[in-house]
């Protein structure tokens, strides 16, 4: 009897186990969906519901962090690229989620971030500037050209920082390759630009920004956030 007891309660925590996979599986399928919808995306994006049980969530309508990976993102006429957002403290009645409703679906926070690529970054920079890399928590630039009349060819630090514009680029030191060293005031003058990215999908504005191989990775956090306001 015993080994009949425990072969039975083995099955029924492999039914368990499935049926909270499967609603999982359910749950992050239909949000990709709703995402895509409001986003206007070409493909849905992935969906990661974490925490265990999940039913335990779903029932309680509260659930602890949802990361939604959207890939590419065009505002302003610039894509981003690697755009995720990460929920937390997701407040989601399974009576509107069962109907397929997202108005009552609230996020304690809600944090975008996404990659601006170095190519798309130098296609605004001054023509003087010939390559873009990172530099700590600063970039490096490569230069070549003049400079209000001032031949050069080297190199200069320049800082980034989120503004209401954008990510502004601006130079804070300036080196030269053997030729006459051009006044840091000059350089800032004409090799200072912007490129148009202020916010992100959570609807929040750009507050950090840090260089990576790829190119810089900027965040944005909301509080209190509605799924179907994520694209406002």
């Amino acid at each position: 009897m015993r080994k009949v007891l425990l072969v039975l309660l083995v099955l029924v925590a492999v039914g368990v186990v499935a049926a909270d996979r499967l609603g999982v599986r359910v749950a992050q399928n239909e949000i990709g969906k709703q995402v895509a919808a409001q986003y206007n995306l070409p493909e849905q994006p992935d969906v990661t519901i974490h925490g265990i049980p999940f039913l335990t969530q779903a029932v309680g309508g509260s659930y602890d962090k949802i990361d939604v990976s959207i890939g590419d993102w065009t505002e302003q006429g610039v894509t981003v690229r690697d755009v995720k957002i990460e929920m937390r403290g997701v407040d989601a009645p399974l009576s509107e989620v069962a109907a397929g409703n997202a108005d009552g679906v609230t996020a304690r926070t809600a944090t975008a971030s996404a990659v601006v690529p170095y190519d798309l970054i130098k296609e605004r920079a001054p023509k003087e500037v010939k390559g873009i890399a990172p530099k700590g928590d600063d970039l490096q630039v490569e230069l070549t050209g003049a400079i209000m009349g001032f031949p050069v060819a080297g190199t200069a630090v320049v800082e980034v920082e989120p503004t209401r514009k954008g990510i502004a680029i601006t130079p804070v030191s300036v080196g030269s390759n053997g030729g006459p060293q051009v006044p840091l005031a000059l350089v800032k003058r004409q090799l200072t630009w912007t490129v148009p990215v202020t916010n992100l999908p959570v609807g929040s504005r750009i507050t950090d920004i840090q260089p990576t191989p790829g190119g810089l990775r900027v965040a944005a956090t909301a509080n209190d956030v509605r799924l179907n306001d994520l694209r406002k």
